[in-house]
């Protein structure tokens, strides 16, 4: 992004009693926005879980387990050296994610008043405050809430490496490059379309004034950016051989419409458990999409009159082309590599979006409007934002309560898919006292292991897994079957092992819990099959 020197209000202050008004109704929507950030009563859910158990490892191993996860590692260390001082109680794994999102707060201020004044400054605070997007993932034991705070820290360092390229800030450049290709994989598309939009910038400044000097500071920001690439080389073949083995087995690899399904996620607290489809949602994403719209082509003329500039606005330019860049070579990627999308993995355009979203409200010259718009994005969010409270990602407390309360020693938990485990596994109370085990490889239940997941899911053999079973438990114990149909590359496999075990000669099935998609992110069934003519019937 072009370096731009800074530019005047785009409208009057406000004065007197406004102003008054305004000010406390930020502090309002500030504070509410800090306390979603600590606030859910959900368990944690399969991913979250698993991110746990990886990151509580001992040091060492947690490379090596995250070689088998997909994901870098830079969050799970993190997180290690968190919960040794805070504990891994669900608030506490989670907190971590809610003090990234605190800080990420006088970030986004400062990276919006550099980006345009000091109305783009509070209007990005009061959007990310309120966005729901924002503060779920600040109640989430994952890396996305660091992912929005390193893109806006990239924006400021890079900002200022631009401005003056001292070796202060170009040191920064490099490390926060680096930071986000070791927090999120996607964080490679964003750093190739910068670095390539700084590479064309400087070629082309000097192609028009070679005697100029001005190429050097976008010249000398792209090696900064190379730099921290190189930081990466290190993880470089653990990340080829996430790329190779690994994958995402568990969704289809996405089109070119999910660069939109990108840009809606963003209105949602987590794609599956979107509010996109409500009112509210709907609401939030049409004034993203006009004020980003705004801020690329409009330009505000008088109260009433803005006039649209299809050469687009300078100042919107180089961050426009860092979002949607960004989200078309991801989704062409994904196209390439048969990888799976999710709205999450667009956190790293998340904060650059809203400070385009903020500029474009700085077209709105009648302050009313502006307010008015800004107040119906907030209040859209907050209600999102507050869903997020009793939202339940999980199935897996209810089932772990059944188990806890009629299971006895002795039994054995099975999971289908394996996907299931890490949640059920954090809920249960004594799994000490049951043998669990999953299906398709047979291991225990903490972690799933995604190296070659697909060939390992195609391999399991639901009535071979089920005999082992029924053999394992004999006429004294009961299994307990933890499953939910569904899951990408699983097909019927998961439904196959319940009607196996259920035609088992001399055993009963009887199903405990009943899967609730509608309530619960991740939806499970318990089955308890007995046998008819053992002790613990």
């Amino acid at each position: 992004m072009p370096y731009y020197a800074p530019v005047p209000e785009a409208s009057p202050s406000l004065t007197g009693r406004m102003r008054t008004v305004v000010g406390l109704a930020v502090a309002v929507v500030v504070v509410i926005g800090l306390v979603l950030r600590f606030y859910t009563h959900s368990a944690l859910w399969l991913d979250e879980a698993l991110t746990v158990d990886r990151a509580r490892l001992p040091f060492s191993q947690i490379a090596g387990s995250v070689k088998q996860d997909g994901a870098p590692p830079l969050y799970y260390y993190l997180l290690h050296f968190w919960m040794e001082v805070f504990g891994q109680s669900d608030l506490a794994t989670r907190s971590l994610s809610g003090v990234i999102g605190v800080v990420s707060l006088p970030v986004a201020w400062l990276a919006g008043n550099r980006f345009g004044g000091r109305a783009v400054g509070w209007t990005t605070v009061v959007l990310i405050s309120s966005a729901p997007f924002a503060v779920y993932y600040s109640t989430e034991a994952r890396m996305y809430a660091l992912v929005i705070l390193l893109t806006g820290c990239g924006f400021l360092a890079l900002h200022r490496a631009l401005e003056a390229p001292r070796p202060g800030n170009l040191i920064a450049t490099a490390v926060v490059t680096a930071a986000l290709l070791y927090s999120q994989y996607w964080a490679l598309y964003l750093v190739g379309v910068v670095g390539l939009w700084l590479l064309v910038s400087a070629l082309w400044t000097r192609h028009k004034d070679a005697a100029a000097p001005g190429w050097r500071r976008p010249a000398t920001a792209f090696l900064a950016v190379v730099v921290g690439c190189i930081l990466f080389v290190p993880w470089l073949p653990t990340f080829i051989y996430q790329s190779r083995f690994t994958g995402t087995p568990w969704a289809a690899a996405p089109n070119f419409t999910a660069v939109i399904n990108a840009l809606t996620g963003f209105t949602s607290n987590q794609g599956s458990l979107s509010i996109a489809g409500t009112d509210q949602g709907r609401l939030l994403a049409l004034v993203y999409f006009t004020m980003f719209a705004l801020a690329l082509f409009g330009i505000g003329r008088t109260a009433r009159i803005i006039e649209i500039d299809v050469h687009t606005q300078p100042r919107a330019r180089g961050m426009s082309i860092a979002v949607v860049g960004t989200l078309f070579a991801a989704i062409a990627g994904g196209i390439l590599t048969t990888s799976a999308f999710s709205p999450r993995y667009a956190a790293v355009v998340f904060l650059p979006l809203l400070l385009l979203v903020a500029l474009g409200t700085t077209t709105l010259l009648d302050a009313r409007v502006r307010l008015a718009v800004v107040g119906v994005a907030v209040v859209a969010g907050l209600i999102g934002s507050v869903q997020n409270v009793t939202t339940q990602r999980t199935q897996a407390p209810r089932v772990a309560a059944v188990i806890d309360a009629h299971a006895e020693p002795g039994d054995i938990i099975a999971l289908c898919p394996d996907q299931l485990g890490p949640a059920v596994y954090r809920a249960v109370a004594h799994t000490g006292s049951y043998t669990m085990v999953t299906f398709p490889r047979g291991t225990g239940p903490q972690f799933v292991d995604w190296v070659r997941y697909a060939s390992a899911v195609a391999a399991g053999r639901p009535k071979a897994f089920a005999s082992k079973l029924v053999a394992d438990a004999g006429s004294t114990h009961r299994i307990w079957l933890v499953w939910q149909p569904g899951y990408q590359t699983y097909g019927v496999k998961c439904e196959q092992l319940a009607s196996t075990l259920l035609s088992e000669p001399n055993w009963g099935g009887h199903n405990w819990v009943t899967p609730n998609g509608a309530k619960y992110y991740e939806p499970m069934t318990l089955t308890e099959y007995a046998p008819q003519n053992g002790s613990s019937g």
